[in-house]
């Protein structure tokens, strides 16, 4: 009979007896580390501007944001899904209305306050490259971002493609006096982030302004009004995502909004903001002139094509008038018993054509 099974288990009777003599207590299998989902695209625990090690799961980033001083949590989130959204919102206390509006995309610009927890509301603009202008060329790309404010966390959701913020939070770490400020420094960083993408936008549009403009008023004139008309729609969505973001900034500047230390930071956010807001008004003013003008074009130049056509229906009906009266059947007619009236006739009606045509072209008519 083999004894070292008998054996295997008298060894470890012997190791178990000895790690409790010895006060040791057995090893225990490690809680496996638990895992954001898809829809985080960071999380992170702030303490005094600076940034903590690792990338912690958002239950356990929270808990140690509320134990610690001059700490706070930053949850980034891209298109999440309803089941993770409502999982964030059991962890940080959000109430239902708030993880309804952040689920949905389309929100116009806003600020809102439910209880604690502050609501912003910001539209992403970003510019679609495309090597000429057509009646279904995409310009400008829109979606929107929302920032939730609260104690200790910052939560931003974005939706679409536009409007990245890892770059947001790469500038903001290298700046740990203004990240001390806490959550509401997060919020500056994406409204300022914002207003830079308005700008940078409005600067390729004006040059898409410039290349219509060349067009419309150019000799040959080979803008197409769809074109224009394209160009136009998509400004238009671009002024719905930044005219309307003036009245929540002017609330961001109320005493009661971000602390006194980030108020000179909004405030520049704000000039540059109105810069924005006229570029873009300018640039749909513009457009509106430009389709007016064209649209006059198009006018002017249907009037030229009906004269040239009425001109030319005179000369013919000239022609027709002549050959009609000596293609009656009269037996009392002058010039039928001539030898040359024929010849006379196709004179007659060839000076008659020559002398309509010029005084048309003197006119302007052709």
């Amino acid at each position: 009979m083999d004894q070292r099974p008998v054996r295997d288990r008298a060894g470890q009777g012997v190791r178990a007896l000895a790690r409790r003599l010895l006060g040791r207590p057995e090893s225990v299998a490690p809680s496996p580390r638990r895992s954001n989902p898809d829809a985080v695209v960071d999380c992170a625990v702030y303490v005094n501007g600076r940034r903590e090690a690792g990338r912690p799961h958002y239950d356990d980033a929270y808990a140690r944001a509320r134990h610690g001083r001059d700490a706070f949590v930053w949850l980034g989130l891209h298109d999440p899904g309803p089941a993770v959204l409502a999982a964030v919102g059991r962890t940080f206390g959000l109430d239902e209305l708030t993880v309804e509006q952040a689920l949905a995309d389309g929100h116009r610009p806003t600020v809102q306050r439910h209880g604690s927890v502050t609501l912003l509301v910001l539209r992403t603009a970003g510019y679609v490259e495309h090597a000429e202008l057509t009646d279904t060329s995409e310009v400008i790309d829109t979606g929107d971002v929302m920032v939730l404010l609260g104690d200790r966390f910052a939560i931003t959701v974005r939706h679409g493609a536009a409007g990245a913020l890892r770059t947001v939070r790469a500038d903001i770490e290298g700046r740990p006096a203004l990240l001390a400020a806490g959550p509401w420094a997060v919020a500056y960083a994406v409204c300022a982030r914002m207003v830079d993408s308005y700008l940078e936008v409005a600067g390729h549009v004006e040059r898409d302004l410039e290349r219509v403009e060349e067009a419309v008023f150019a000799r040959d004139r080979s803008a197409d009004i769809q074109h224009i008309y394209q160009l136009k729609r998509e400004v238009v969505e671009f002024k719905r995502a930044v005219l309307p973001l003036q009245a929540p900034m002017r609330t961001l500047l109320d005493p009661d909004g971000p602390p006194r230390a980030l108020h000179r930071w909004f405030v520049d956010v704000d000039g540059r903001l109105s810069r924005a807001v006229d570029r873009v008004a300018a640039y749909d003013d513009l457009l509106t002139s430009i389709v007016q003008s064209r649209l006059a074009q198009l006018a002017v130049e249907q009037n030229n094509d009906m004269r040239k056509i009425a001109a030319w229906a005179a000369i013919a009906a000239t022609q027709t008038g002549i050959a009609g009266i000596y293609g009656m059947n009269f037996d009392h007619m002058p010039e039928l018993a001539w030898r040359y009236g024929y010849a006379g006739a196709l004179a007659l009606m060839g000076a008659a054509a020559l002398f309509l045509y010029r005084l048309f072209r003197r006119s302007g008519w052709l």
